[in-house]
């Protein structure tokens, strides 16, 4: 079976991040994919220009014609911009069944703000609870605890920890923010912590990689039985992808990964 992926999020024109990396990740990992925008961005590698964002009624009239005709296996939910954007896409929501892996997109790679600090709460609140993972980084989850960003792997297992007890059924910690030469990534349960270690690439490529994580991982929680090897299933994607990314010539930025980086090597 091809798992049908519907990823709730904003446009990126350029093509690097948002909607456009979902349905890439998606369909670069065996799924189908659906999109449901909640916002355009004016933006490219450099940064972003204006944000325009969907009206909340449209956005919840966008769902419900997927999910009235398409069997919709997982649901990815990325930029969404303000409170009301976050409630109607909690309700439109109401009695999902499937796995809902959340990305809460706050701060795009340039640093452009893509969430409005007062929807922080309603996001905590109505999204987070509903959600199988929830995927944040490390300025990500600060923002969500209130608290100062994690500077080694200690307080990454505190705020995890923390983030769990908002509501979802896995925290995804990741930590590439830390520096160094790897890039480790802490799934948390209520049970454990698991650290999935990963190489550091050296590129300026790595627009989207938030994006495409969750993306892939929505795709991979459906074909696998198991959580944690979604989860690396979908770290291993990415990472592949970002030591791609160089040989696309995209922008003169922070260039997108290599999505496809499986095809052009077989």
């Amino acid at each position: 079976m091809i798992p049908n992926i519907l990823s709730i999020a904003g446009s990126d024109p350029s093509g690097g991040a948002g909607i456009q990396a979902d349905l890439k990740a998606i369909s670069a990992n065996g799924g189908y994919g659906m999109a449901a925008l909640t916002g355009l961005t004016a933006q490219n590698t450099c940064g972003v220009s204006g944000i325009h964002m969907v009206p909340p009624a449209f956005i919840t009239a966008q769902i419900q014609a997927v999910f009235e005709d398409i069997r919709v296996d997982a649901v990815k939910i990325g930029m969404l911009g303000d409170a009301a954007v976050i409630a109607a896409v909690a309700q439109a929501l109401d009695g999902c069944a499937c796995p809902i892996v959340l990305d809460p997109v706050m701060v795009a790679k340039s640093g452009d703000r893509l969430l409005a600090a007062q929807a922080v709460a309603a996001l905590r609140d109505h999204l987070i609870p509903r959600a199988t993972v929830i995927t944040p980084n490390l300025p990500e989850a600060a923002d969500l605890l209130s608290c100062p960003e994690a500077q080694d792997r200690a307080q990454m297992e505190e705020q995890a920890a923390a983030l769990l007890e908002l509501g979802s059924g896995l925290v995804l910690l990741k930590g590439g923010h830390l520096g160094g030469c790897d890039s480790p990534d802490l799934l948390m349960s209520a049970n454990r912590g698991i650290w999935l270690e990963g190489p550091r690439h050296a590129t300026r490529n790595s627009h989207g990689t938030g994006c495409s994580l969750s993306s892939a991982l929505a795709t991979a929680l459906v074909l696998s039985e198991d959580a944690e090897q979604a989860v690396r299933s979908a770290k291993s994607y990415v990472s592949n992808a970002i030591a791609g990314a160089d040989r696309l010539c995209v922008g003169q930025g922070h260039g997108p990964l290599d999505h496809f980086w499986k095809f052009r090597n077989s």
